[in-house]
């Protein structure tokens, strides 16, 4: 019998799929669909200290293989997600959830994170730090291995729960992020976050997105995010989490070859609301194709 059981930062998970952040909202909207517990947990929509509205409309648009958002982390901020969004979803998910946190300073960062910590459902704390700091002339917080460091480093002394750090493709070094995370203590990384993109109206000569640009996800990504995870996992020791255009369970294999422990389905769960389940139904399947009889034994096998 296949075993798709991985461990994550000292959690077993049944399987190594989780939806990712801004792809299945709090979770109780896809249990109208079907039973979330069978997921390997799910990370929810990215919480900022403060409630945010979000960009200005339009804030999303399609392009070949893929898609551009701009939404802006719109939220409604920590208090309410932990007074209402997680007692809904508690009703209808139980296991441990992954809580995504997003922040402009490193007080933002560490405040939210520390009020999600000491939230019951929450199993990992994953951290994008793909926002702009704003203490620190706008640039991302990941586009340097320095200011990486000091988020990561931040959050671990202010929780005990395993910190996740989400990482920024638009670099142009991800393997020495993902080392300065690791040296600051972080228990795991999470990549690929979406590109910088854009794309113009021919009709109004203007861009299709009213903040000009926004993050390009979907399956055009994919080779760019095995490529990141492999390099990587080359570079540290602690579980990586891989996303960025997977929409099959050989996808996931792939992901998992290059170095990932556990894999995040985006775009695809946007395309089929029922893409995770159809993943993790598959999976047995494609791992006797391949002859795997552990999931967990092909983590990082094409270093």
């Amino acid at each position: 019998m296949a075993d798709t059981r991985v461990n994550l930062c000292g959690i077993w998970l049944d399987n190594p799929i989780i939806p990712a952040s801004g792809t299945f909202g709090y979770g109780y909207e896809f249990a109208e669909l079907f039973d979330i517990n069978i997921l390997g947990t799910f990370s929810f929509k990215g919480t900022t200290r403060e409630p945010r509205f979000g960009n200005p409309t339009p804030r999303i648009a399609e392009t070949a293989s893929g898609m551009l958002n701009a939404v802006g982390l719109q939220n409604p901020g920590v208090e309410k997600v932990i007074s209402e969004e997680l007692v809904k979803m508690k009703k209808v998910f139980h296991k441990k959830v992954m809580a995504n946190v997003s922040g402009f300073s490193l007080d933002d960062y560490v405040c939210t994170c520390e009020r999600l910590d000491g939230c019951e459902e929450v199993g990992w704390l994953e951290v994008n730090i793909s926002c702009p700091n704003v203490h620190g002339g706008g640039m991302s917080f990941g586009t340097s291995p320095e200011s990486a460091y000091q988020v990561a480093s931040a959050v671990k002394k202010a929780v005990k729960k395993p910190v996740i750090i989400k990482l920024s493709p638009n670099v142009t070094d991800i393997a020495s992020i993902a080392k300065a995370c690791e040296d600051a203590g972080a228990d795991g990384i999470s990549l690929i976050n979406t590109l910088l993109a854009m794309r113009i109206n021919l009709k109004t000569r203007r861009p299709l997105l009213k903040n000009t640009t926004g993050g390009l996800s979907g399956p055009a990504i994919f080779p760019v995010a095995v490529r990141m995870v492999y390099q990587c996992a080359k570079a540290v020791k602690i579980p990586i989490v891989g996303m960025g255009g997977v929409s099959s369970s050989e996808d996931v294999i792939e992901m998992m070859l290059a170095g990932a422990t556990a894999v995040e389905i985006g775009a695809e769960n946007l395309v089929n609301p029922f893409a995770s389940k159809e993943i993790i139904e598959a999976l047995p399947e494609t791992m006797e194709k391949y002859k795997i009889d552990k999931l967990s034994d092909i983590i990082g096998g094409a270093l």
